[in-house]
């Protein structure tokens, strides 16, 4: 048999446990002093706020950093899209600039060589035993209604002159259609004369000059060293 001793008399002792059965019995007291349900559900109320407005404090500043990040992304990428467009615009206008000069250097220069090309051609073609007595600009051939008022009408040029063959006259023909500076070659008038006692083919022939593609086209410098 064990015996218990009191050292503090008037105090009683307090069983095991009686730390989680005081906090029982004080939340059984409260609840046994509040009678008013709609006081218990103003508190229970008044809590569930306070933690959704926490629990959205939280949720905000997460997504007001991640935003801040997006933004500052954004902020970048748009500085750097702008850098590349000023740089495109500046490049565009350096091409416009350059079509510009070149586009007036050709307007310049586009028929500066035009007779030179027509005689080359025109002397490529002549068979033998053939002559010519003339090679004359005739007026531009009016365009076509609807066509653009800035083109330029082709050149076109007669050429007159006189063969002993027959056959000459017809190869002539053919040769200076193949020619890619020349085109709408038609012949206009043939027939025999008597030229210094001796009967001959005078022909007339009219045509345009086409420029030829690039494919066709030859440069030289205009000075070489001679050795």
């Amino acid at each position: 048999m064990m015996i218990t001793v009191n050292l503090r008399p008037g105090q009683k002792r307090r069983a095991a446990g009686g730390g989680g059965a005081e906090v029982m019995a004080r939340l059984k007291a409260l609840g046994a002093r509040v009678k008013d349900p709609y006081l218990v559900g103003s508190v229970a109320a008044c809590a569930g706020v306070a933690l959704w407005i926490g629990f959205s404090l939280i949720s905000t500043n997460a997504t007001y950093g991640s935003l801040g990040q997006q933004l500052e992304q954004a902020q970048e990428d748009h500085r750097r899209f702008d850098n590349l467009l000023k740089q495109k615009r500046r490049s565009e206008m350096i091409r416009d600039s350059l079509l510009a000069q070149i586009t007036t250097i050709r307007g310049i220069d586009g028929n500066r060589y035009v007779w030179p090309h027509i005689f080359d051609e025109v002397a490529k073609a002549l068979p033998p035993y053939t002559w010519l007595t003339t090679v004359t600009a005739m007026p531009p051939r009016q365009l076509p209604e609807g066509a653009d008022s800035t083109a330029v009408p082709p050149l076109v040029f007669r050429i007159e002159g006189r063969t002993m063959d027959l056959q000459a006259y017809t190869r002539f023909l053919r040769q200076l259609e193949a020619s890619p500076w020349v085109a709408g070659v038609t012949p206009m008038e043939a027939k025999t004369i008597v030229d210094k006692e001796r009967p001959v083919t005078q022909f007339s022939i009219q045509a345009e000059f086409d420029r030829a593609d690039s494919a066709y086209i030859r440069t030289v410098p205009l000075t070489q060293s001679v050795r």
